[in-house]
């Protein structure tokens, strides 16, 4: 800093020491007021779920997130308050889909206890076959909890099949674990198709959250290669609410319970893999869940259409993470409507 001479007439010295001090402190007082104007405003918070009050952002994490942002957008209970009753009429209209169609035949597809599929049967022979993969944030779910979507396959003329499978804390936080089973079981059911009179070559594949992920490990898997099986094993998929990428799910609280390594990254992100994909696929989502899941989705769908492969992409207006899972269990709703045309089935049959 300079040294400011006074410009005026020499005073004593105690009053020249204050007319210095003056002339100093209006300048620094002027320094400081000038680079308070010239700071930019502190930008707030902008994926925060609704009625959260939102807060300066934090360092960016990815994207424009902070971290308390990316955690929120890959936890779905604050953006779908009504979880819970959705999964209590769920339970009504399964025991009413039970009830009609009766218990579904169990069967194992590997070796272990959990290794197991919930079918429900058709009575049309050598009927086309639904595989679907429940979600959870793969640390929840089961076979049983789905039992009501059974009824738009079985009416329409398709066998409906529910897998089950470990949970990742069952794995110690494995995620190849899980993929691993849900291939395995769509290779078995593939090859005992005949034995319950399916037909192993319209064999569709569908799952809705974490099961839309596992669905998408399953399309872009290369059957020839690790099972045996025709490069087509899987005719069509949908996969709605679901994960492509993981890389941003690891900055995310879910890696408190995933054990996310580079190799499983690289090897569980389907976006990554679309060479392998050889289906048509459905891609979904609501426009009430978090921005997370409805980009996940979006840019999967893109990816697909830039691969050059055929994507049919569904917004559902409306709906939260939970509430549009369950119009797979309506022939008339927005995602059983559209898996009944994949499958080229009439409503009912």
């Amino acid at each position: 800093m300079r040294h400011i001479q006074p410009t005026g007439p020499t005073e004593p010295t105690g009053n020249t020491l204050v007319s210095r001090r003056a002339v100093l402190g209006g300048f620094l007082a002027t320094v400081a007021a000038t680079a308070v104007g010239t700071l930019p405003a502190r930008q707030m918070q902008t994926h925060m779920p609704p009625g959260v009050v939102p807060k300066p952002k934090g360092p960016l994490v990815f994207l424009d997130y902070d971290k308390e942002e990316i955690d929120a957008a890959y936890d779905q209970a604050p953006w779908a308050p009504n979880q819970a009753e959705i999964a209590r009429r769920n339970a009504q209209k399964s025991a009413a889909a039970i009830a009609r169609l009766g218990p579904p035949r169990r069967l194992a597809y590997g070796p272990t206890e959990i290794e197991k599929l919930d079918l429900y049967t058709t009575k049309q022979p050598n009927a086309p076959i639904n595989v679907f993969i429940h979600g959870g944030a793969w640390r929840g779910g089961s076979a049983a909890s789905v039992a009501y979507k059974s009824e738009t396959f079985v009416d329409a003329g398709a066998h409906f099949i529910a897998l089950d499978f470990n949970n990742v804390l069952e794995t110690n936080g494995n995620l190849m674990t899980m993929a691993e089973q849900v291939r395995r079981a769509i290779a078995w059911v593939h090859r005992n198709a005949a034995s319950f009179g399916g037909d192993p070559n319209r064999l569709y594949v569908s799952g809705t959250s974490s099961g839309a992920h596992l669905a998408a490990v399953a399309l872009t898997t290369d059957w020839r290669k690790d099972f045996g099986l025709p490069a087509d094993t899987v005719k069509g998929g949908l996969c709605c609410s679901g994960l492509y990428d993981l890389y941003p799910v690891t900055l995310s609280g879910r890696s408190n319970y995933v054990k996310f390594t580079s190799e499983v990254v690289e090897a569980l992100s389907p976006q990554r893999h679309l060479d392998k994909l050889v289906a048509p696929v459905i891609v979904a989502h609501g426009t009430l869940e978090t921005p997370e899941f409805q980009r996940q989705n979006r840019d999967f769908a893109a990816a697909v259409k830039a691969a050059g492969k055929p994507v049919t992409f569904l917004i559902g207006e409306g709906y939260n993470h939970f509430e549009i899972q369950e119009t797979l269990g309506n022939p008339y709703g927005l995602l059983g409507r559209a898996v009944l045309e994949q499958m080229m089935l009439p409503k009912q049959a």
